[in-house]
């Protein structure tokens, strides 16, 4: 049985803690370049984002790449939703909403492709988390899931300086041998699974850091965009994300 490190009073309290949360998205928006790719080549029609309030792809997606697209999660802010969408120029109800808890959910709808970012690593049950996702998919369908890696540099900064976020995470998943292997296991095919982008530090909780503690992880920002700007290299031990691509 998966064990969700999160609850709804987490999320309730990490969305309401959040500032600067309606973002104008830009077409390049992160791993953008790579969605447009596979909608391309798969001919990806309509889409499903688990675990992604507020909607950052959701709204993405349905806006540059005109998918039809819902968005799935357990704690919904209806408000900022419709904040969100008006700041992209979209209005009221051109994403779907679903707000419900995935492991007691029964899809009516299946999807061509399936997506989440930073959701697998709260539970520490990779297989079922990940089979949660096959659920919603048509088979042939895409399944698109990216998370943090926390393995390298900025699991260092995450460990030493936000313990409780850290602690918030299943670190043993942050290995893309081990969730190609996961994937293959549940008889996904066409699996990839990669280091991805170029290095960054980041703290959940920065306003609440000293300006001493501040200055280390600026420092650390500063070093490793220096040396990555120098050899560009995505790795284990400077990539900020992991990108895990299959299909049913």
């Amino acid at each position: 049985m998966e064990q969700n490190l999160t609850d709804r009073a987490f999320w309730k309290s990490f969305w309401e803690s959040r500032k600067n949360l309606i973002l104008y998205l830009k077409p390049d928006y992160v791993f953008g370049d790579i969605l447009a790719g596979l909608i391309k080549e798969k001919g990806i029609k309509n889409a499903i984002e688990l675990g992604g309030f507020p909607g950052y792809y959701s709204v993405y997606l349905k806006k540059y790449q005109h998918l039809s697209t819902t968005l799935f999660d357990y704690y919904i802010h209806e408000g900022l939703i419709k904040e969100l969408l008006a700041k992209n120029g979209l209005k009221d109800g051109d994403i779907n909403i679903i707000e419900s808890d995935l492991f007691n959910y029964t899809p009516e709808e299946k999807y061509d492709m399936v997506l989440s970012f930073g959701l697998i690593e709260h539970f520490s049950d990779t297989a079922s988390i990940i089979k949660t996702h096959l659920q919603f998919l048509k088979p042939g369908g895409t399944l698109f899931i990216t998370l943090p890696n926390f393995t390298g540099v900025n699991g260092w900064v995450q460990r030493n300086f936000d313990k409780e976020n850290y602690d918030k995470h299943y670190i043993d998943c942050m290995n893309p041998a081990f969730l190609a292997d996961t994937c293959k296991q549940l008889g996904l095919k066409e699996v990839e699974s990669y280091y991805h982008g170029k290095f960054t530090v980041w703290l959940e909780n920065k306003s609440e850091q000293s300006a001493i503690a501040k200055s280390i992880v600026k420092a650390i920002w500063v070093a490793g965009k220096v040396f990555t700007k120098i050899i560009p290299i995505e790795s284990k031990a400077l990539s900020p994300y992991i990108v895990l691509k299959a299909t049913l």
